[in-house]
């Protein structure tokens, strides 16, 4: 649910793992955990690229758990499991911002990190990385690295690469489907939601690009499935949890992510790359 440094850092200065001329090829399924000297990251002491894409952790933060959230990192990027990203012109997008992730035991560590100027960064806590969400036939607590890894994907690819279409302000397309999916276009949380709307977060800290980064968040992984048995523990923030009902009750957003020539993931990820 939560969604940082978008306001300090929007990504370009490089650090030399994210330029295009280096990118990790991302077909490795177990990846390689390196230390680094990233400028900005220095109590952060490891990382792993993932198509360029680095996911920097704090010492506490386990290692198999990192290793996860690359392995979902790879998957969605890279859907079929080919070794090669399903839309260049997304990961060219989050190139381009040099985008990338944190891994955080305690909050606090988000204080001590100071990235250069103009990127674009999403965390993802240690604690709600779950990697037997999957084994336990998707019970108990989700895993939510489905969620923070696509917000980057969406927020720093999608957007950038398509903005007519998947940008987060008013009047792309995605908000055009979401300000229907709200019962109304709102740029501040109303009172009340309309009777009518499916799609009514709460947050007083998220803005409206912030609710549109949600509301694909929530559309596109009730699409591939994950949401299918949290019915009772989602419905104040979002209804449509299963492809069924997407597809019969959000036709906008449907037609959006189920659209070939955008190459969203069909497959949910699962933490295995390659296996």
């Amino acid at each position: 649910m939560r969604f940082i440094l978008s306001i300090a850092f929007s990504l370009c200065v490089g650090f030399t793992s994210c330029r295009k001329d280096e990118i990790n090829s991302g077909n490795d399924p177990n990846f390689t955990i390196v230390a680094h000297e990233d400028d900005g990251f220095d109590n952060f002491n490891r990382k792993v690229v993932v198509f360029g894409i680095p996911i920097y952790a704090k010492k506490r933060v386990e290692d198999d758990r990192l290793l996860h959230a690359a392995n979902i990192l790879a998957q969605y990027l890279d859907n079929d499991e080919d070794g090669v990203v399903d839309n260049q012109l997304v990961l060219d997008a989050m190139l381009d911002v040099n985008a990338f992730m944190v891994m955080w035991k305690n909050q606090t560590d988000l204080i001590l990190m100071s990235p250069p100027d103009d990127m674009v960064g999403q965390d993802l806590g240690n604690d709600e990385t779950i990697i037997d969400w999957y084994s336990n036939g998707q019970q108990g607590q989700f895993d939510a690295s489905l969620e923070e890894v696509l917000h980057i994907i969406t927020h720093a690819g999608y957007a950038n690469a398509y903005p007519e279409i998947f940008g987060e302000e008013e009047g792309s397309s995605l908000c055009d489907a979401m300000d229907i999916a709200r019962g109304g276009q709102f740029f501040e949380i109303p009172g009340d939601y309309p009777d009518e709307a499916w799609y009514h977060y709460d947050d007083e800290t998220c803005d409206y690009g912030c609710m549109a980064t949600e509301y694909i968040y929530w559309a596109l992984t009730s699409i591939l499935g994950a949401q299918e048995s949290r019915a009772d523990e989602i419905n104040h923030e979002w209804e449509l949890h299963t492809a069924e009902l997407v597809e019969s009750t959000d036709v906008a957003v449907y037609e959006l992510l189920t659209a070939e020539e955008y190459a969203f993931p069909t497959v949910l990820p699962d933490g295995g790359y390659m296996d």
